[in-house]
C-alpha cells in the first residue's frame, strides 16, 4: 500500500498561502506572499528531505498551474535543476474539473470523487504519494483521514490571515513525531507519522 504525505511550509499560526513569491497567490488580499524568502537555507533542506524517495505528486489545479507555468522551463544547470527533472518526469495527479486542459507531461486528473480516487491509488502499486502546496486538496484529504505523513517546516512568523493548512473539517487524528531539526534561520523542519486515534484521559 502505498503512503501518502502532506509537505508543506507554515507559518506560526499554520498559513501555508504563497510561500513561494508575491504573485503566487493573492486570493482573499493575501499581501504577504514569499514570506519564506528570508529563511531561505530552510525551504533547500525540506525539499531535499521530502524528495528523498521516489514519489509522485497530488497537486490542486491551482498549485498545478504554478508548476506547469514554472517546472518544465528550468534550465540546465540552475539551482533547481534536480527538483524540475524530479517534477517533470513524475506522474502529476490532479483534482480538477478541466481534465483536458493538462498539458504537463505525465499529468493525470483525478476524477470526481478525490477522497475515492486517492484512496484507489494508496492500494495500487508506485510510489508513495506527495503533495506540494494545494490547500483545498489537502483540506480534502485531512477530512477523510486519507494522510500518512506531515512534513512541516514552522517558520518563525505570524501573518494572521491567508489559507491555513487545518481547518475546522480536518479529521481528528494522532500523529507521532519522528524527526525533527531547526534550520539555522530558525525553521522548525519536523516529520509527524500517523499513530492511530485521539487518546484522552485526565489529570485528577
Amino acid at each position: 500500500m502505498r503512503k501518502l504525505t502532506v509537505a508543506a511550509m507554515i507559518s506560526l499560526d499554520g498559513v501555508m498561502q504563497a510561500p513561494g513569491g508575491p504573485d503566487e497567490d493573492i486570493s482573499g488580499g493575501f499581501a504577504y506572499g514569499g514570506w519564506t524568502w528570508p529563511y531561505a537555507d530552510a525551504a533547500q533542506d525540506v525539499m531535499g528531505g521530502a524528495l528523498k524517495q521516489p514519489f509522485e505528486l497530488l497537486l490542486g489545479r491551482r498549485t498545478y498551474d504554478i508548476f506547469a507555468g514554472y517546472w518544465p522551463h528550468v534550465p540546465q544547470g540552475a539551482p533547481h535543476q534536480f527538483i524540475a527533472d524530479l517534477f517533470n518526469g513524475t506522474t502529476k495527479h490532479v483534482a480538477t474539473h478541466h481534465p483536458e486542459t493538462l498539458a504537463w507531461q505525465n499529468s493525470r486528473a483525478l476524477g470526481p470523487d478525490i477522497a475515492a480516487a486517492v484512496r484507489e491509488l494508496k492500494r495500487g502499486d508506485g510510489s508513495d504519494l506527495l503533495t506540494q502546496g494545494s490547500t483545498d486538496l489537502v483540506h480534502q484529504l485531512l477530512a477523510t483521514d486519507l494522510v500518512d505523513e506531515l512534513r512541516l517546516l514552522v517558520y518563525p512568523i505570524l501573518l494572521g490571515r491567508g489559507k491555513r493548512l487545518f481547518d475546522d473539517d480536518t479529521q481528528a487524528s494522532a500523529f507521532r513525531l519522528e524527526e525533527s531539526k531547526t534550520s539555522s534561520t530558525g525553521v522548525l523542519i519536523t516529520r509527524y507519522v500517523r499513530d492511530g486515534e485521539v487518546r484522552t484521559g485526565s489529570f485528577g
